[in-house]
């Protein structure tokens, strides 16, 4: 078929103009940047005064040390002033790195990180916290030009690094973050910065989000905007999850929404979401079957660790899925946790989440577990974080948003015409539900009647057990299993253990075989 046919209405004849998915809301506007407060920067005069003390002070505990350097040079940034020294050809990196906590007494300051090198300079960088520091605000980072220019899928704006430019990332290539930090260094804040740079970059139309919120109230002022961007189960009331139950539910019902896209972008031979989109709007897909215009999914999960400590498994595994393979097909995770301990962030989580952002933590093992190294031990705290993607990692300020802003900002989305309902994520329906009802009674096995006698026998209700007596494949198995567990003779499954047998001898099982019969 050429391009031309397929543009083609078949009942009317007319030729159809591209789908536009913010037809449905084309009157909405995106939040004005009044929202977000300002702050006064501090002075610059003082700043220059405190470098000079510390220049001179670094040089003089270096020496005192019997460590020449041969330059020495500095930059400001919000919360830190990075030194970079050279020093004299012969000097060893390590005595540098081990003079630390001697460079840290002498500036009489928290908080200091030796760089020892700079990746891609011939330098080392000493950090330093300023005695003034300034608060980096959401304003200025959305107000920038960088943010405002930016074509990004997902573009996230976060603070501002030491050299004072803006930080910026695409969630689409992260694919997906992991949060980490001690309580009351700038977690919440930081999901806070997350949300609102995509709130003020995304249309509804093309960005949905799912927010699991266990402590109850860090998500509930994002309530208002549920027709907006919000995702939810069919038969949920609230669009923010705290419940366990509930949370197990959309986890699994997101797998099923990750498996249907899936089939939808083999249908229409592409790679990737954004490939699938383009096709659709250009009229190549046909919605009669099935074809849809697919938004991306954001799922934000704030303290992850309570979650694994109540539903452990059940949360864990579906986690690892989407996390393992959901990128292409448009769903994207950010996780947050005050507890970074291995328990916790399991090595499946870890190689799954390759960009992480810390906060302050309290011990060296906490910052290994989040970045692989030490350093998030050593921060100051109140949003002074470290962002990590491989091998590279730089030190940011994160961006202060109040709730008021935010409050503000979910109110302006709220008050506008949206969407009938939040978006509908697909009903899961959980497995041992599908294998019974899908047991065809009038299709047993041959073996049926033999292996129902040695279950009750044995009092075991194995799969492995019937595979070994009757020699035949886990398939088949598993079939008569299923069929089993139909007729009311033994449990559903319970993870590893062996099934439940429910009758206890063999002449009450000969009268259920011969009802069946």
């Amino acid at each position: 078929m050429k391009v031309g046919e397929e543009l083609i209405d078949k009942e009317t004849g007319e030729v159809l103009e591209d789908y536009d998915p913010k037809k449905d809301l084309s009157s909405f506007e995106f939040p004005s940047m009044d929202l977000l407060k300002a702050y006064q920067v501090g002075n610059r005069e003082v700043d220059m005064k405190e470098q000079n003390e510390n220049k001179d002070k670094i040089i003089s505990t270096l020496r005192n040390y019997g460590v020449e350097i041969t330059s020495i040079k500095a930059t400001v940034g919000p919360t830190l002033t990075l030194y970079e020294i050279i020093p004299q050809a012969g000097v060893r990196i390590s005595r540098i790195r081990n003079l630390e906590d001697d460079i840290a007494l002498s500036l009489s300051a928290l908080g200091i990180r030796i760089i020892a090198p700079m990746p891609g300079k011939g330098t080392i960088g000493i950090e330093v916290p300023n005695k003034d520091p300034q608060i980096v605000s959401m304003h200025s980072v959305i107000k920038s030009k960088r943010f405002v220019e930016c074509d990004y899928d997902l573009p996230v704006a976060l603070g501002r690094t030491i050299t004072n430019d803006i930080f910026m990332f695409d969630l689409c290539k992260m694919p997906h973050l992991l949060v980490a930090g001690a309580t009351g260094q700038g977690k919440s804040v930081g999901l806070n910065a997350i949300i609102t740079s995509l709130l003020y970059k995304k249309h509804p139309s093309e960005m949905k989000m799912v927010l699991i919120d266990p402590k109850m109230v860090e998500f509930n002022i994002y309530s208002t905007i549920e027709k907006h961007y919000l995702a939810k189960l069919p038969d949920s009331d609230k669009a923010i999850i705290t419940d366990v139950t509930q949370v197990t539910q959309t986890l699994n019902s997101l797998t099923k929404e990750m498996d249907d896209r899936y089939e939808l972008l083999m249908q229409a031979h592409v790679r990737n979401i954004k490939e699938y989109n383009e096709k659709f709007v250009k009229r190549r897909l046909n919605p009669n079957k099935g074809h849809r215009y697919l938004p991306y999914i954001v799922v934000v999960i704030d303290e992850y660790g309570d979650l694994i400590m109540t539903a452990g498994k059940e949360i864990e595994m579906p986690i690892a899925r989407i996390a393992q393979k959901a990128r292409a097909v448009g769903i994207h995770m950010v996780i947050a946790t005050q507890r970074p301990t291995t328990n916790i962030i399991t090595g499946t989580i870890k190689a799954n989440f390759p960009a992480r952002m810390a906060f302050r933590v309290t011990s060296n093992i906490d910052s290994r577990t989040i970045l692989d190294m030490g350093g998030a031990n050593q921060l100051i705290g109140r949003g002074d974080m470290l962002f990590s993607q491989g091998s590279d990692l730089i030190r940011i300020q994160c961006a202060f948003v109040d709730t008021p802003e935010v409050e503000g900002i979910a109110q302006y989305i709220g008050k506008q015409r949206g969407y009938e309902s939040a978006f509908q994520l697909p009903e899961y329906v959980i497995e041992s539900e599908k294998s019974t009802s899908s047991v065809d009674m009038n299709e047993r096995d041959a073996l049926f009647d033999e292996a129902a006698r040695l279950i009750v026998v044995h009092q075991q209700g194995s799969t492995s057990l019937i595979q070994r007596k009757f020699s035949i494949g886990y398939n088949r198995a598993g079939r008569i299993m299923d069929t089993l567990e139909a007729t009311g003779i033994v449990g559903p499954q319970q993870g590893s253990k062996p099934r439940e047998v429910y009758i206890a001898d063999e002449y009450s099982l000969e009268k259920i075989l011969n009802t069946l019969d």
